[in-house]
């Protein structure tokens, strides 16, 4: 009896997603769902900040490339390879190696991760700069910090008046 393994199918890069759709629809038509059972393209959740929003994205751990979970025969090797966008496998020779049981662990412990908390770095009364936004390069004093929404309260001189922001904590730095 063939067992179902993890293995890694290169693919050219950006087109992880489309060529994890096909090989779905081609597993479909050729009646294969029982030796090709699961098609991972592995992301993490970001955050990242853009035009000042905070938004939480999901990145691609490993560009061009898909993970397969598979029996792998003539015709289960020949249906993933003829695949649109797919380079070859990986592996040595012309032989796909199967991933270790611990490296797919791994990979899908972390692909479930949630986007990182922010990382406390200030303190109440704490002089930091501003490095993003409208007040970008204002210096200013931690007033308030809401660690839940990586949100931190600084006053900063406006026209001689301390003025209250709310800042993401990516937006300020230490002095």
């Amino acid at each position: 009896m063939l067992e179902l393994h993890w293995y890694v199918v290169h693919t050219y890069s950006g087109h992880e997603q489309k060529v994890a759709d096909a090989l779905k629809q081609r597993l479909e038509a050729f009646g294969l769902k029982e030796q090709i059972t699961e098609i991972l393209v592995p992301t993490q959740e970001k955050i990242v900040i853009d035009a000042g929003k905070k938004k939480t994205i999901r990145e691609r751990l490993f560009p061009g490339y898909v993970m397969v979970r598979m029996i792998l025969t003539d015709e289960t090797w020949g249906v993933v390879r003829n695949t649109t966008g797919v380079t070859g496998f990986v592996g040595a020779g012309a032989k796909p190696t199967p991933l270790p049981a611990h490296e797919v662990d791994a990979i899908l412990k972390f692909t479930k991760l949630e986007a990182p908390k922010f990382e406390l770095k200030f303190k109440v009364d704490e002089t930091v700069k501003v490095i993003d936004g409208p007040f970008t390069d204002f210096l200013g004093k931690v007033d308030e910090i809401d660690e839940e929404k990586g949100k931190v309260k600084v006053l900063v001189s406006v026209f001689g008046r301390e003025t209250p922001i709310e800042l993401d904590f990516l937006q300020v730095s230490r002095l």
